[in-house]
């Protein structure tokens, strides 16, 4: 996970590349690269086309750097980036994602504690509070974020309708968040 150190030479190098300079930026990319790709390898799942949507990302980078806001943090505006080009993949592949719900779209990071796909990954600290959900805002987060069904499909396996189960997943979120920073 990057620190406020990579955060403020992230950023640093950022501002340098928009001034020209290419080291500055080749160097930015070597370190994002672990991060860049993680976060999209963890979102596809280690599909095929995985390590192409890094690609994507790396390229969006070099595209949209001059997008990037000196007096604003880096990695929000990196997550951006990251998101967009996952989104933009998955909508590619569609006829592969049976209904995919691109607004429930979500990165795993400290800023958001939110794993996805991978119920192995999440910390025993996320386990506990998952553990402390009502029963149907639980199912609702483990279907859409684990199972990664789409809420049509979520909401079919539950018996619910699809606006009824997407409440239940806010705000089953809304509570992990609460439990996780500690707040109840």
């Amino acid at each position: 996970m990057p620190n406020e150190d990579d955060e403020a030479r992230w950023a640093a190098s950022m501002r340098a590349a928009q001034a020209g300079d290419a080291e500055a930026f080749e160097s930015l990319l070597r370190e994002i690269l672990p991060r860049v790709r993680a976060q999209v390898f963890s979102r596809l799942g280690g599909r095929d086309h995985a390590e192409d949507v890094v690609q994507n990302v790396l390229l969006s980078i070099h595209r949209s750097r001059h997008t990037y806001q000196p007096n604003r943090r880096f990695k929000p505006w990196l997550n951006a980036v990251m998101r967009n080009a996952v989104i933009d993949s998955l909508r590619a592949r569609r006829h592969e994602w049976r209904h995919q719900d691109f607004d429930e779209f979500e990165i795993a990071d400290e800023e958001n504690p939110f794993p996805v796909g991978n119920p192995d990954a999440i910390s025993p600290e996320f386990e506990a509070a998952l553990a402390k959900l009502p029963d149907g805002q639980r199912e609702a987060v483990e279907m859409l974020h684990f199972q990664e069904l789409s809420v049509k499909e979520a909401a079919e396996r539950s018996g619910t309708s699809a606006s009824a189960l997407k409440v239940r997943a806010h705000r089953g979120r809304a509570r992990l968040r609460e439990l996780l920073e500690g707040r109840r």
